[in-house]
């Protein structure tokens, strides 16, 4: 990047300020003591960056040093670490809101005394709006503090969007700067760059502009008069049609010279002009061009039609988030290339902008150095840190932060008053929605805690729980409804199903029609298992086995990517079996089919009860009692192991008529099931296989056999395992 301010790289002399003293004086008054085409870029080593660690010390327009925002306490060793509570960030709801402390822990909203989400106030920044994040939100304060680097990772919906919005309103103020790009002319393809104090880049185009004017107008009156006596002589000379081929060949010429005066004036391409706070830059998605800048394809290149270099140069979201911040979520979308490049921007501090198609005449031009001095923070989900370049998240997590999202964070009080306040941001953000009442807001706490799939816990994420409160307040405002009641709260929940929702209540009417779906009688060997689709939605699973002697050696028969749940399943099962009984299970093989499942909603292994119940149905000829649903993952002692998605496979249950659905015992607390499926259906929450044997098998076991050996142990062999030591596990996935 130019620095040289003294050298004069504007056109035949342009000023670089106003014309007229007047505008000057303006100038003077707006900027202080600062020269107009003074550099404003105050990187004080030869490479023109600024040493580390001074990112938040700038002299201001007197040659003072610039502070922190008030607010800021620096600590001497340097590492001014603050507290979200120190700096204001612990909102609560407004104080003339009256709060029931006696009775919050079993007030739904947390002793809240409301009548509907008007009575909160809405805090006005955006980091004071950030509910459940405390760990990202004191990260991101301290990160904008110091200017440092921040790569947050979590589910969508969590809050990665706002924080980083929330940001730029926390970096402390700099001087701002105007980008223009200036025509070299000891060489067209490489232009000149340089920086000015924001609000001067204006003002110096205009006064280019009006000086091109004010050449063109005399190029245009000297013309003229040339025009005149040409065509004058010829008509004295009776010459005349030699005089009008002159005049048409001069009139030709100032108009191909005239070109480049225009075409001279330079290319603002970061205006920071109305700017007054830091810069905000989504690059989410973007292509190398947007990203990085460009310099467009000029197709006209010779015969004084083409576009000057320095005209055709793009800024990218590198340049306009200069002193700013740069958000780039789903960061494993950039190509590896882009991503090298990025970190080479992040490290320098200033980065060229040149084509980025090898086939666009821009590919040969490269402009000095363009300042990018910004904050980047990348987001995205867990697979985001595979794709991404590992130098480049070496420099984040070098240079910054690195911080996960939370999911679910635990049910208090404090945080049900938060999520009331949150359904009150919702209203005022979208501006059309009447306002929840106080019913309204239980209802979608109580959803709140249901999507949570954790006992004792809340969501976090928000996004979806946000479009549930926009949907009940589109009912209410179809009605010309004064308020948004519970009962459009509960219509919300059933027209904003997920698609996942929507097909699994097709699938299972579907089911119904062709009668694959038996919930009533006994079978041997089909067992109706449980399992989910996508994230808030369950589906049954019938499970069938078969035993039959192997020809061989024995094995686990399954399709596809059920084979590997499969024999897991039934290896587990086999040390029971080994243990309580004399039937050597490799001496036979098992067929497992999962009907009519596919390779959906069964990657985990919360099929291990239902595969183990089969195969021991199979293998001593007891019927199951197909009204009997169940789910859980099995250990080799014979334990059941908690799972996730337990209240939507229930509910699933109660869909299919199913009137007893088996659990782990440790997910005993996780369920949040509708009103309506609470009548319908019976949970046994089970610990071990012996319990889910004696609710799912039916008739008598014969004396020996394996069940009857499982059942008179009871008591003994599987309760020394504490349900405490079940619940310390991790759920399965499914």
């Amino acid at each position: 990047m130019s620095n040289d301010t003294n050298v004069d790289d504007s056109p035949e002399g342009a000023p670089d300020a106003a014309p007229d003293e007047t505008e000057r004086d303006r100038a003077s008054d707006d900027q202080g003591d600062r020269s107009p085409v003074t550099d404003s870029g105050d990187r004080t080593d030869e490479s023109g960056r600024r040493p580390n660690g001074e990112f938040g010390r700038e002299s201001g327009p007197d040659g003072s040093e610039q502070r922190p925002p008030e607010g800021f306490e620096e600590d001497p060793d340097g590492d001014d670490i603050e507290t979200v509570e120190d700096l204001g960030s612990e909102v609560d709801v407004d104080p003339g809101v009256e709060i029931d402390e006696e009775n919050a822990e079993d007030d739904l909203l947390g002793g809240l005394k409301i009548d509907s989400t008007a009575d909160i106030e809405v805090p006005d920044r955006l980091v004071d709006q950030v509910i459940g994040q405390d760990e990202a939100r004191d990260i991101i304060i301290k990160a904008a503090k110091q200017r440092r680097h921040v790569m947050m990772i979590g589910s969508p919906g969590t809050g990665k969007s706002m924080l980083a919005k929330a940001m730029s309103q926390l970096l402390p103020q700099e001087d701002l700067q105007d980008v223009l790009v200036y025509h070299n002319p000891d060489d067209g393809n490489e232009p000149k760059v340089r920086t000015v104090p924001a609000g001067k880049g204006e003002q110096i185009i205009d006064a280019h502009k009006e000086e091109a004017r004010k050449r063109n107008q005399m190029r245009s009156i000297l013309m003229w008069i040339i025009i005149a006596i040409v065509v004058g002589y010829a008509i004295l000379s009776g010459q005349i049609l030699l005089g009008i081929l002159a005049a048409g060949i001069i009139w030709f010429i100032f108009r191909y010279t005239s070109r480049g005066s225009d075409a001279m004036v330079p290319n603002m391409i970061v205006d920071n002009g109305e700017q007054r706070q830091a810069p905000f830059e989504d690059a989410t998605g973007a292509h190398a061009g947007a990203l990085l800048g460009d310099v467009r394809h000029d197709p006209f290149q010779s015969g004084g039609m083409e576009t000057p270099s320095h005209d055709r140069v793009e800024p990218g979201s590198i340049h306009k988030a200069n002193k700013g911040v740069l958000f780039v979520d789903e960061m494993n979308t950039l190509d590896i290339r882009t991503q090298q490049k990025l970190m080479t921007a992040i490290q320098e501090g200033e980065f060229s902008i040149t084509g980025q198609s090898e086939r666009s005449s821009g590919a040969m031009v490269q402009t000095e150095p363009v300042p990018c001095d910004f904050v980047m923070i990348a987001a995205g989900n867990l697979d985001a840190m595979e794709n991404m370049h590992p130098a480049l998240r070496s420099r984040i997590k070098g240079y910054g932060y690195e911080v996960y999202m939370d999911d679910t964070i635990e049910d208090t009080p404090e945080m049900r008053r938060k999520y009331a306040r949150f359904i009150a941001q919702e209203v005022e953000r979208d501006g059309r929605l009447p306002h929840f009442t106080r019913d309204a807001v239980e209802e979608v706490i109580l959803e709140a805690k249901r999507r949570a799939g954790r006992k004792e816990h809340l969501t976090l994420e928000f996004r979806s729980l946000g479009g549930l409160v926009r949907v009940a307040g589109d009912i209410a405002r179809a009605e010309d409804a004064e308020f948004t009641t519970r009962e459009h709260v509960l219509e919300a929940k059933g027209r904003s199903r997920s698609i996942e929702q929507q097909l699994a209540d097709d699938y299972i009417e579907r089911r119904k029609d062709y009668e694959l779906q038996v919930t009533q009688d006994g079978m041997e060997g089909r067992v109706n298992g449980l399992a989910v689709m996508g994230e808030d939605s369950g589906i049954m699973l019938p499970v069938m086995a078969e035993i039959a002697p192997a020809q061989g050696q024995g094995q686990v028969i399954a399709t596809g990517k059920l084979q590997e749940m499969a024999e897991e399943s039934v290896q587990n099962v086999s040390a029971i079996i080994k243990k309580f009984s004399d039937v050597n299970l490799s001496e036979k093989d098992v067929h497992i089919q999962f009907v009519q499942a596919g390779q959906q909603g069964v990657d985990g292994d919360s099929a291990s009860i239902t595969v183990a119940t089969a195969v021991i149905s199979a293998l001593e000829d007891i019927p199951v009692d197909q009204s009997v649903a169940m789910t859980g993952s099995l250990s080799v002692r014979g334990d059941v192991l908690p799972v996730g998605g337990v209240t939507h496979k229930i509910e699933a249950a109660a869909k299919a008529g199913c009137t007893k659905v088996i659990i782990p015992k440790a997910n005993e607390q996780d369920v949040m099931i509708e009103d309506e499926y609470a009548e319908m259906i019976e949970i046994i929450p089970c610990s071990n296989i012996s319990e889910v044997l004696d609710v799912a098998l039916m008739g008598e076991p014969k004396k020996d056999s394996l069940v009857d050996r499982l059942k008179s142990i009871t008591g003994s062999a599987f309760d020394q395992q504490t349900v405490g030591s079940a619940s310390g596990s991790n759920p399965s996935p499914q």
